[in-house]
């Protein structure tokens, strides 16, 4: 095996990592977030959400 697919099969292997880091992010910002929020256009809506305070 020469260094070329040494190199072929590290990229896939990054490839996959970043596919599964991306999917894990999507489930857990889907989870977090409310889809209404998530789609609004308003600049600042989720930082206004995080930040308010129920007392």
């Amino acid at each position: 095996m020469d260094t070329w697919n040494i190199l072929e099969y590290a990229a896939w292997a990054l490839s996959a990592l970043f596919a599964i880091l991306m999917l894990s992010d999507m489930a857990r910002i889907d989870t977090t977030y409310d889809n209404d929020l998530l789609t609004s256009s308003r600049e600042g809506e989720i930082e206004a959400e995080a930040e308010r305070h129920v007392i």
